[in-house]
């Protein structure tokens, strides 16, 4: 999986402890479901992937504008910026 750097990287601090390790913040609180889980580097919130039925993690960066996640799945360290629509 090749790789892109982003200004955004460069802009990040320590990670962010997650917001849960239980799922999806928001589908939990609604009762939904999810596919896959990233976490928000910017914050911490833990969402759930555009295979989701509600697409937690495009919407907290449609609403935050924090650009950068990385998967929250075990095993799984790569990251995407929404900003630039890379890998990073």
């Amino acid at each position: 999986m090749a790789t892109t750097t982003c200004e955004h990287v460069a802009e990040l601090g320590p990670e962010p402890a997650p917001s849960t390790v239980e799922g999806c913040e928001d589908c939990l609180a609604a009762g939904g479901r999810w596919v896959h889980l990233r976490l928000c580097l910017g914050c911490g919130k833990v969402a759930c992937c555009d295979s989701s039925p509600a697409k937690h993690a495009s919407k907290h960066f449609v609403d935050e504008g924090h650009p950068v996640i990385r998967s929250f799945e075990p095993g799984e360290t790569w990251r995407w910026c929404f900003e630039d629509n890379t890998i990073v």
